[in-house]
């Protein structure tokens, strides 16, 4: 009986604390940040595009041409 009267009051102890504890560390909510802003091209990525195909193209003619 004791056994038993001792799991009760564990119990009881487990869910009070589980309601308690989040309590004490609760925090004021933080404010999203804005959005992020929009990515930018200078004009360094196409250029780099365009020497990649150039090269792809250079590489093709030189092989079919031997």
């Amino acid at each position: 009986m004791e056994g038993a009267k001792m799991s009760f009051v564990m119990a009881i102890f487990v869910v009070l604390m589980s309601l308690i504890l989040p309590t004490i560390n609760a925090q004021a909510p933080v404010p999203a940040p804005g959005p992020s802003p929009s990515p930018t091209s200078d004009g360094a990525t196409i250029d780099q595009g365009v020497a990649y195909v150039l090269m792809m193209l250079a590489l093709a003619l030189t092989y079919i041409m031997h």
